[in-house]
């Protein structure tokens, strides 16, 4: 085990103009506080979440909005403590050719893509590669809308406050897609919450969101699942139950773990 000491918010400053009604507990400046690493699950990493998130409770137009598969579990943690909707943020990481857990950029719901520059420019990814590797993951996506979604609509974005969720970030690339797409849906508010990612990673999201909530930023860094004691894939089978599960609760409800 080892203890850090970390920031969990990283608020854009330029958001309080235009959301003066949230209140001083969710635009608090950056806190120090001890984490204990590495997280035992997603269980528990959402509900550590969820507690740093608490300024953002109870508010009616807050969304939580997970990127599955992973990000699931812990949005689920994170919306039942503070009493918000789950849904989830479609996105598909781009792998690098031969190496597919480098990614290379993401796709979203939408037709949003972004690629990471430095990457594609540094292994000289040709345009053929990446339409490639876009049309494989885009039938993926739509898989999965038709999967995880059904019959259930959309949320509404538009002047809502969104919360993006996902289990830990490594290069960004996917949760840049999701706030890229996000914003094509006019919200008022993004936040970006994650349990664990680089420190330039998270520098590099607070140019996009207006919030930023990471609660740990650990050095060296070269994979989410380091720091993590149990961390196995998440099957399609457990995002559905997730999902059906806070979408049968009554709106705006919290449960006490034991």
């Amino acid at each position: 085990m080892r203890y850090v000491f970390v920031s969990i918010h990283y608020l854009n400053r330029s958001a309080y103009d235009s959301l003066k009604f949230y209140s001083n507990d969710a635009m608090r400046m950056p806190k120090k506080i001890i984490l204990k690493l590495p997280f035992e699950n997603r269980v528990q990493a959402g509900r550590l979440l969820g507690q740093a998130l608490a300024g953002y409770a109870k508010r009616p137009d807050v969304i939580i909005l997970a990127l599955p598969r992973g990000g699931v579990p812990v949005g689920f943690e994170v919306a039942r403590m503070i009493g918000a909707p789950l849904d989830i943020m479609l996105v598909r990481k781009l792998g690098t050719p031969g190496q597919e857990e480098l990614a290379m950029g993401a796709i979203a719901s939408g037709g949003v893509c972004v690629l990471n520059d430095d990457i594609v420019e540094a292994l000289d990814i040709s345009h053929e590669d990446i339409e490639a590797a876009a049309a494989t993951e885009r039938h993926e996506l739509e898989r999965r809308e038709r999967a995880y979604r059904g019959d259930q609509p959309p949320p509404p974005i538009e002047n809502h406050c969104v919360i993006l969720v996902d289990d830990g970030l490594a290069t960004g690339a996917s949760m840049l897609a999701a706030v890229a797409a996000l914003k094509q849906q006019k919200p008022a508010f993004i936040v970006v919450a994650v349990p664990v990612a680089p420190s330039d990673t998270v520098q590099r999201l607070q140019e996009e969101a207006d919030d930023v909530v990471c609660l740990a930023t650990p050095e060296p860094f070269s994979a989410v699942g380091q720091w993590y004691l149990d961390f196995p894939q998440t099957s399609d089978d457990e995002v559905n139950s997730l999902l059906v599960s806070d979408w049968a609760m009554p709106p705006n409800s919290t449960k006490n773990h034991d």
